[in-house]
């Protein structure tokens, strides 16, 4: 069964609204040109979520800026959204001793054996859709390009999923597929989640 990773929360009454549907994973995003940048999301708050993994999302960011909201808000995984080194993602694995994610943008001619230099710095890859927003675009990327990844590390597979294809995502026969990402599809405004939406990824 895929896990649930619902990502871009950032106002408590909509986070205890999505918890009710018991995803596996919430995502706060650390990227301060993000619409669903944390902000001024209370570190307590976060760090007092229980029985669910928090995800922090960072974009090129420094080590030790990682390493404090690691601590200060309680994180349980670190994604690493933007263009960062296999070097600098091993530092991060290394010092910080949570799980990592290392997403990638795919599109058309996407070069999958990049993935090579990270295979064994990461818990998971991420895909999801090319874009210089680095993510939230709402856009799903042609999921026949996946038949170019030939690694066994799981994955986590994002960008425009809806409604209307989550019933896609969970006919594709891929072992290696571990979670379902949302954010933008299921959304009222940036950073509010639709619970009553949000509650078909959970119907399968």
């Amino acid at each position: 069964m895929l896990r649930v990773k619902v990502c871009g929360m950032k106002y408590p009454d909509n986070i205890l609204d999505v918890l009710s549907l018991n995803p596996d994973y919430l995502g706060f995003i650390f990227y301060d040109k993000s619409p669903r940048y944390v902000g001024d999301l209370s570190q307590m708050f976060i760090k007092n979520l229980t029985n669910i993994k928090k995800v922090g999302v960072f974009v090129n960011d420094t080590l030790p800026n990682i390493q404090r909201s690691v601590s200060a808000y309680g994180l349980d995984v670190i994604q690493l959204h933007g263009n960062e080194h296999p070097a600098f993602v091993d530092k991060v694995k290394t010092s910080t001793g949570v799980l990592t994610i290392k997403a990638f943008g795919i599109a058309p001619g996407f070069n999958w054996s990049e993935l090579d230099a990270y295979k064994d710095n990461v818990d998971y890859f991420l895909f999801d859709t090319r874009d210089k927003a680095y993510g939230g675009t709402g856009l799903r990327f042609d999921w026949n390009l996946l038949n170019g990844y030939t690694l066994d590390k799981p994955y986590f597979l994002s960008g425009g999923i809806s409604e209307k294809n989550i019933a896609d995502v969970y006919k594709l026969k891929d072992q290696r597929l571990f979670a379902v990402d949302v954010n933008s599809r299921f959304e009222l405004s940036p950073g509010i989640k639709d619970v009553k939406l949000l509650q078909s990824v959970f119907d399968y």
